[in-house]
């Protein structure tokens, strides 16, 4: 590190996730924390490790997430977008840059991530949108699904709804969960549902939030019944559950802090 002082940088940024082998980095993968350690250190010279607000899996995308790295380089804190831009593949890109507190933490210091999913319910789907959509063809019961969002929301063990080998504190806080559905969008030649499910909340078990679509889109096709959720959670057992879902139709949507303050840069 070289310059003056360290200062911790903020990005905010946004990528396709069917371009990269999840966020963390990994040797012989293209990730997208190796590939931002790899711009930085074109620009200024040496390794800046960089943190990220969230471990995508490989195929997830993201529409605004964060992550954060400290430099001493004398570059303005405002200037880091253009300047990372410049040297980033098009399926990523920094929306903004600011300074912020040296204890502030893209991971840590979070309050909630919002994950959106989206299910296209067609016959014959274009080609343009299948990155960014899991497909189904076959009729869905929504007043089934419906049913079990609510069993869903709230404070539970959610071990069920887990990737077996997830580690740490099982139980999680679904301040929301919401199915809306809606035309397809625009791209899309043909008729068909698209089906969107919102999903927030302070933090979430690996897997979690593409094993709660799957088991809710398993009630749809009447492979559970709605009122089996509540056994599925008392279970704490991932073969109860339904299936996990792709990767393609996941978006991390938005990732909260608190207010902060101000340094050099942009409010957020």
């Amino acid at each position: 590190m070289s310059g003056g002082s360290p200062r911790k940088i903020l990005l905010w940024l946004s990528y396709r996730g069917d371009g990269f082998h999840g966020f963390a980095k990994q040797p012989g993968q293209t990730t997208v924390q190796g590939t931002l350690e790899a711009a930085l250190a074109d620009v200024v010279g040496e390794a800046v490790p960089v943190v990220g607000a969230s471990r995508t899996d490989a195929g997830v995308h993201a529409r605004r997430t964060a992550a954060h790295f400290v430099t001493a380089q004398p570059i303005a804190p405002q200037r880091w977008a253009a300047v990372l831009n410049a040297q980033l593949p098009p399926q990523l890109r920094i929306l903004s840059s600011q300074q912020v507190p040296l204890d502030f933490h893209a991971r840590y210091t979070a309050i909630g991530k919002e994950y959106r999913y989206f299910v296209l319910h067609s016959r014959a789907p274009s080609p343009l949108l299948v990155p960014y959509v899991y497909r189904v063809h076959r009729t869905l019961d929504l007043v089934a699904m419906q049913q079990a969002v609510q069993a869903l929301r709230g404070t539970h063990d959610f071990t069920s709804f887990a990737k077996a080998e997830a580690g740490g504190r099982r139980v999680r806080t679904l301040r929301r969960l919401e199915l809306y559905v809606g035309d397809p969008p625009a791209l899309h030649a043909s008729d068909g549902q698209l089906l969107t499910f919102v999903v927030e909340g302070p933090g979430f078990l690996y897997n979690m939030v593409r094993i709660l679509v799957g088991t809710l889109l398993a009630v749809g096709n009447h492979q559970f019944d709605p009122e089996a959720i509540p056994s599925m959670l008392k279970a704490r057992d991932r073969q109860q559950a339904g299936p996990t879902a792709p990767s393609q139709g996941l978006v991390l949507w938005e990732v909260r802090y608190p207010t902060i303050p101000l340094l050099f840069g942009r409010s957020w």
